[in-house]
């Protein structure tokens, strides 16, 4: 017994020797990061830019794998179970905090498999409507909500993702009720608005915009405290009677636990030197998303405190879990 005690000790003495070491040499191989969505979404899209930034700044490839299914989990699940060595992350979107609060299980544990590294990007979205509704901003939606009360309907795209979510939260708080309508993607969710099937719906800015641009809905108000950079003419809710409705998305990165800290900050530190730099941050801004490189409690923070709000929507709106 007190040879395996000396042999355990030498084990451990060992590992924390070799772990500066094996930090200072990191990265020597190639990165993989894991988005859990299809390939050539507005995440997707993001995440190559990052990623070709920060292979400039590490000097090694680092590539995107995409995993999707299983609204992100199948993809999260693969970087769960990878090493902890700092070459498998995940770039996931806020829909990582709500997934505990609308599956009835998951494969992975949200609090002990990963560790935040950093959120990336701020994301805000827009509460849309038909350009025919007779309304010119969103306290007159409200208004002609309450005069038809269950005639208007609302389109999401997702049951229990952020914008359905959003919506929830949204209809609480004006004390409007609306039917949804639910979508397989953004493409069908827009379609339905050309053809007046659908009266509203909170949909990103980033994916907004060419819409708003060529008529097909009309936004009324975004869900961020201040205006969006990319669409300045639309008023924040705050400014249009709801005070306290301040609800913005993020993407972030996540790694294994038990990834070495000093992985952990150097990450930090070479995304926020990418996302801030003076040929990526204007374009990301461009697409409606604000870069942020908060570090890792920050956004440890972040990402416990949505975990809690979203479980108390999901509850409050009675929205049946999923399997």
């Amino acid at each position: 017994m007190r040879m395996l005690r000396l042999f355990a000790g030498f084990l451990l003495a060992l590992c924390l020797i070799s772990l500066p070491a094996f930090a200072q040499n990191w990265p020597s191989r190639p990165i993989r990061i894991i988005v859990p969505y299809a390939a050539g979404g507005a995440t997707d899209v993001f995440a190559r830019l990052v990623a070709s930034k920060l292979q400039e700044q590490l000097g090694t490839p680092v590539v995107v794998e995409n995993r999707a299914g299983a609204g992100g989990n199948i993809g999260a699940d693969a970087v769960a179970k990878s090493a902890p060595d700092g070459y498998t992350l995940l770039l996931n979107i806020n829909g990582h905090a709500i997934a505990p609060a609308i599956y009835k299980s998951l494969p992975f544990d949200p609090d002990k498999d990963f560790i935040p590294v950093t959120q990336m990007a701020s994301t805000a979205t827009a509460f849309v409507v038909q350009p025919n509704l007779p309304v010119k901003n969103f306290q007159e939606f409200v208004a002609l909500a309450k005069s038809r009360p269950g005639d208007l309907n609302y389109g999401s795209t997702g049951i229990g993702n952020s914008l359905h979510l959003t919506m929830e939260l949204l209809m609480r708080d004006t004390g409007i009720k609306m039917e949804m309508v639910p979508f397989r993607g953004d493409a069908p969710l827009f379609q339905a608005f050309m053809s007046g099937d659908v009266h509203a719906a909170v949909v990103p800015t980033s994916g907004a915009k060419p819409h708003l641009d060529s008529g097909v809905v009309r936004a009324l108000g975004v869900t961020s405290a201040q205006r969006v950079a990319a669409m300045p003419e639309i008023p924040t809710l705050v400014e249009q009677g709801l005070p306290e409705f301040v609800v913005s998305g993020w993407i972030g990165l996540f790694a294994p636990a038990g990834t070495p800290r000093p992985i952990i900050e150097r990450l930090a530190k070479e995304v926020r030197t990418g996302i801030m730099a003076p040929d990526m941050a204007p374009r990301l801004l461009s697409f409606g998303l604000e870069p942020t490189a908060d570090g890792p409690e920050a956004f440890g923070e972040r990402y416990k405190a949505d975990r809690i709000k979203f479980q108390k929507i999901v509850k409050e709106a009675n929205i049946a879990l999923q399997d």
